[in-house]
């Protein structure tokens, strides 16, 4: 059975989803394919929820930028859902002289570009969070970071989209991708093939071995990444938390539970035939890196946790491109654990390429075929 469509999306995360409402609102056909039965079931509305400029790669720096400035402060205006986007800074803590060199270079590195970014002295970091220990004795601050909801955000893309007229397809697995007279055209699954004119693969680890139907590679590994929530506390800050040494991440949510993500360095544990599991031995190892820096949560509550695979690139870059050797076809994948803050501004940047318009940023950068050999 074939369903056609002006493009075929795979992958319902928050890339896959907005790039679908965005393309939706310019009047094309979309639809929408998912591997499992739920919409955004992957990384995408399970994250640390960061929206945040600092520390990307300069070459990401901009897409979080336009973000940051044109689309995540209207969104849930725009959704119709409130995406709990707070926009009161990130802190990145230190707590030893070599974490401020690395502190330093973050910020050497990213005001060229005119971010706004500095280091704060020990006494600046507890007056914009008197919770933090005593060992931090200094901190990049970016007052322009924030956070958002995982969940409602990319469902809320989901919810809009639907509302336009786009169709996804639960429980869908793409088995390949064919190409009808040179181009990509048809999307096969176990039960139907959907044809479009253009074809999105935005599918996150999986996108490997899609691309590979079609005869192209893009360098991705899968990395463990674990999240964990606690049950709710008063509220406290709604900065967004980070270290220099980048081993756990979080915020404290308008529902007032803490979401912190990390990596322990036991991914072995974490692995049970090749599925990500969690571990209690993870967790507890990642709450005492916490500790370190906000003791003032040591007696809340972990009400549960989760691991899961991230679609590490290797130069941890997105790749965000047409296809040279595949007309018709569009990857957006690699975004490394990076995607969902930029994911407004990504879903931008390829509904304007499926329709043939310039992009509102130069997309260059993240072409697939950066990693060729050069002759």
């Amino acid at each position: 059975m074939s369903k056609i469509a002006d493009v075929v999306i795979i992958g319902s995360g928050i890339i896959g989803n907005s790039t679908a409402y965005y393309l939706a609102k310019k009047g094309y056909s979309v639809t929408v394919l998912e591997k499992s039965k739920n919409i955004g079931d992957g990384g995408s509305s399970r994250n640390g929820g960061g929206v945040r400029q600092s520390g990307r790669d300069l070459r990401e720096l901009p897409l979080a930028m336009y973000g940051v400035q044109n689309l995540w402060p209207g969104l849930s205006e725009e959704l119709g859902v409130d995406v709990e986007y707070y926009q009161q800074g990130n802190l990145r803590l230190g707590k030893t002289e070599a974490h401020l060199d690395i502190l330093k270079g973050i910020v050497a590195k990213s005001k060229p570009l005119g971010l706004e970014l500095g280091m704060i002295s020990p006494e600046e970091v507890k007056e914009i969070c008197p919770y933090l220990s005593d060992e931090v004795i200094g901190a990049c601050w970016c007052p322009t970071d924030g956070h958002a909801n995982p969940l409602t955000a990319t469902l809320g893309y989901y919810r809009r989209a639907r509302q336009l007229g786009v169709k996804f397809y639960t429980e869908q697995e793409v088995l390949s991708i064919k190409k009808i007279r040179g181009r990509a055209r048809q999307v096969v699954t176990a039960d139907r093939v959907f044809e479009g004119d253009q074809v999105i693969l935005a599918a996150g680890l999986e996108s490997r071995n899609i691309a590979a139907s079609v005869g192209i590679d893009v360098p991705m590994s899968d990395i463990l990444l674990e999240v964990l929530v606690t049950e709710a506390q008063p509220p406290m800050f709604y900065q967004m938390l980070g270290t220099a040494s980048a081993d756990f991440y979080g915020h404290q949510t308008t529902h007032g539970s803490f979401v912190f993500g990390g990596t322990s360095g036991l991914d072995a544990v974490n692995k049970h035939n090749g599925t990500p599991v969690n571990s209690s031995l993870t967790a507890s190892s990642t709450c005492r890196g916490i500790l370190g820096y906000l003791p003032a949560l040591k007696d809340a509550k972990v009400v549960r946790t989760w691991a899961g695979w991230i679609d590490y690139c290797v130069d941890a870059v997105p790749v965000i491109s047409h296809v040279d050797e595949v007309p018709g076809l569009i990857l957006a994948c690699g975004f490394t654990g990076h995607g969902f803050g930029i994911g407004p501004t990504a879903g931008t940047l390829l509904a304007q390429m499926a329709a043939g318009e310039e992009t509102v940023l130069d997309i260059s950068a993240f072409r697939y075929d950066r990693f060729k050999a050069k002759i």
